[in-house]
């Protein structure tokens, strides 16, 4: 089981950590005033003024000696037509066949330079597991982190940025 010695509380933790955005940045953009009447957030999907479409998905980076990746769960804006077929497949057992679809990052992952707006391609799975989110192939820290895995050292930098903000 993976686990590290915290560098800025020193606490020991245990466990493959994960990070998600509960809603995509674009609808953390629109006033909370607004919301309701602009914009429909389920769990799995957005659908803002009716022109905007996004789904959730997971970014996973594999970790060096580790069975299990890390994860980010994060959410893609899709065209009407992908996201139209994600939505007639979304109930479906046997799905992975549909897609791939081309997306764009709409999540700000804070340890990385802008992450907004990075090309993917989102590939749906079989289950109830989210789509698996594909980043194109740049030299984007997060693309190059997703291609050659991180270390256990770097995931423990992730980490006690995420939770201390250092």
């Amino acid at each position: 089981m993976f686990s590290f010695t915290c560098s800025s509380c020193n606490e020991i933790h245990e466990g493959m950590p994960s990070y998600a955005a509960n809603a995509p940045l674009s609808y953390d953009r629109i006033p909370e005033a607004e919301r309701d009447a602009r914009c429909e957030l389920g769990s799995d999907d957005c659908v803002i003024d009716a022109s905007m479409f996004l789904v959730r998905g997971c970014i996973e980076i594999p970790v060096v000696g580790e069975a299990e990746p890390f994860v980010w769960g994060v959410w893609v804006s899709l065209s009407e037509a992908s996201y139209r077929e994600w939505v007639n497949c979304f109930d479906l057992d046997q799905r992975s066949h549909i897609g791939p679809f081309f997306g764009w990052l709409n999540t700000s992952l804070s340890p990385y330079p802008a992450t907004p707006s990075l090309k993917t391609m989102v590939h749906i799975r079989d289950g109830n597991l989210r789509p698996y989110i594909e980043l194109e192939q740049t030299d984007h820290p997060l693309a190059v982190e997703q291609r050659e895995g991180i270390t256990r050292e770097r995931l423990a930098q992730i980490y006690t940025f995420m939770m201390h903000g250092q």
